[in-house]
């Protein structure tokens, strides 16, 4: 059983890819797809997305790309997740009249439980998580420590 699609799973490391790699210039699709190992096209059609929910800002230009449009810390993983798979409820597959009674209710509070979790975990965790963040903090090259301009 899948708990996220695909398409969101990649979205929520292209975010993070964003959030550690955008510094000083924006984060271009072909040098995620180049980490991440994801078809370009299919990606830059998440990432349009993302740039419509306001959690991407897109930058034009030669040196553009992309940016978080918002603090590492004010973007929640289930922000992503409702953005990429909707906002709608999951119903449980189809199930016999038992499994419509008993199991059904289990998988809504299965998922509600989930939603609760990940809505505690913002890009920021993500990115301490993956100690790729301290490196690029430590960067004496790096002087811009900005999540995101204005």
């Amino acid at each position: 059983m899948d708990v996220l699609s695909q398409k969101t799973l990649l979205a929520l490391e292209a975010v993070v890819d964003v959030a550690l790699h955008a510094r000083p210039n924006p984060v271009q699709a072909r040098d995620i797809t180049a980490r991440q190992g994801v078809p370009q096209r299919y990606l830059e059609q998440v990432m349009q997305t993302l740039v419509r929910a306001n959690i991407l800002r897109g930058v034009r230009g030669p040196q553009g790309g992309y940016r978080l449009a918002r603090e590492r810390r004010r973007i929640s993983v289930l922000e992503i997740v409702q953005v990429i798979e909707g906002t709608t409820k999951e119903s449980a597959p189809a199930l016999s009249p038992l499994g419509q009674q008993v199991i059904a209710p289990l998988y809504a509070r299965l998922r509600e439980k989930l939603m609760q979790e990940i809505g505690t975990i913002t890009i920021a965790d993500l990115c301490a998580d993956s100690g790729l963040d301290d490196k690029a903090a430590q960067n004496p090259q790096n002087k811009d420590t900005h999540d995101f301009t204005i």
